[in-house]
């Protein structure tokens, strides 16, 4: 009876020793759930006040050095004024003080690319897009579709707003503007105009008035 009594106690403790492990694994899955294959920041979370949605970003698609962010820039450029730096896949929004408000951006392919200056004479919440001609005439079958424009929506390349760039009175038919692929911002591949993550341009259009200077060089 005793022996019995024994065994019983030595199992009941081998038992919870083997089954400690477990217990505190549990604990710690149900405290701490497993990481997201995704990287998310809290600047670039879903928007859901905006007329159509607004996704979150995935940044494990994007380079951390092309998030938005403060750095220093001393520049000859007045504050409030735009640069876009094509070979560095940056644009600035120069402030006081040697400072700048850093956007990661995607650009034209080489030869495509938007150079000089500009002003910003028109800005536009969910814009509607219709592809330039000779887009249409380099890729028929890609463009070809939408030669009557596309409303403003979440599956508008332009994403949730635009600025429009002009030279004096003429429409330089370059754009800057978000994107409805993220993967692209640090790359030269596009058709020309300069695109921002959704909620990057969102944050730029709040900060820049009509009549901005945008300077774009490589």
């Amino acid at each position: 009876m005793a022996l019995d009594l024994t065994k019983s106690r030595f199992l009941t403790r081998l038992l919870l020793i083997l089954g400690a492990p477990l217990a505190l694994a549990a604990c710690v899955t149900n405290q701490t759930p497993p990481p997201s294959a995704g990287v998310f920041d809290s600047r670039y979370a879903a928007i859901d006040t905006e007329p159509h949605p607004v996704n979150a970003v995935d940044l494990s698609e994007v380079d951390p050095k092309y998030r938005r962010q403060v750095v220093s820039y001393p520049t000859k450029h007045a504050p409030g004024t735009i640069v876009v730096d094509i070979t560095d896949r940056h644009l600035y929004l120069v402030q006081k003080n040697g400072k700048a408000i850093r956007y990661g951006v995607g650009v034209g392919k080489q030869g495509y690319s938007f150079s000089g200056s500009a002003t910003i004479k028109r800005k536009q919440e969910w814009p509607h897009w219709t592809p330039t001609p000779n887009m249409i005439k380099r890729e028929p079958k890609r463009y070809g579709p939408y030669a009557g424009g596309l409303p403003g929506g979440e599956t508008n390349p332009l994403g949730p707003r635009a600025l429009y760039l002009y030279q004096g009175n003429r429409d330089t038919l370059f754009r800057i503007h978000g994107t409805t692929e993220p993967w692209s911002i640090g790359k030269q591949i596009s058709s020309g105009c300069i695109r921002l993550l959704n909620q990057d341009i969102i944050d730029l259009y709040s900060r820049v008035p009509l009549g901005t200077r945008v300077v774009v060089k490589r």
